[in-house]
């Protein structure tokens, strides 16, 4: 009996890693989903991904950039209303990172009505799953995925960016 006990709790060991896993890397894109909103640009800075950080030149750097879009998006009277955070997907080893997509919804205001996006974040951790960092998937950034992460795992299959729709 004590032998079966073990065997169940090991076998079942993966389920109960991989649902902390989940709720971890989704409250961290909620972090990130509530930071767009209030326009937070540390918070977004802090998980963008390290390579991205180093390419623009550091964090307070990535911090204007993004402001810098957002005042852009804000001159063409859009703001963001809401982003809603989905059930992270299943977790692929990709070197010493761990990746998985993140389904995100936001929800826009502009001068034509609202318009509804559904894309992806790509969440990266180098930590075994305690930090993650986020890459939105969107055109420019889709290309780039081989040349950011030589290790991708080709099982992770990113879907192609969507366009907003109106609502």
């Amino acid at each position: 009996m004590k032998h079966l006990l073990k065997t169940i709790l090991i076998a079942l060991l993966p389920v109960f890693v991989y649902a902390q896993d989940t709720a971890v890397v989704k409250q961290q894109a909620q972090l990130i989903a509530n930071a767009s909103v209030k326009a937070d640009y540390k918070i977004i800075a802090d998980h963008t991904y390290p390579k991205i950080i180093e390419s623009v030149g550091g964090k307070d750097k990535m911090a204007a950039t993004v402001k810098q879009a957002y005042d852009i998006i804000k001159t063409q009277g859009i703001s963001i209303e809401k982003v809603s955070i989905g059930s992270p997907g299943k977790f692929y080893k990709a070197g010493t990172e761990i990746h998985c997509l993140v389904p995100e919804t936001t929800l826009l205001n502009s001068s034509n009505g609202k318009m509804l996006l559904n894309a992806n974040l790509l969440a990266v951790s180098r930590d075994g799953g305690k930090f993650w960092y986020f890459l939105d998937i969107n055109q420019s950034t889709y290309n780039i995925i081989p040349k950011l992460f030589p290790n991708f795992n080709k099982n992770l299959v990113i879907p192609e960016p969507t366009q907003p729709v109106k609502q």
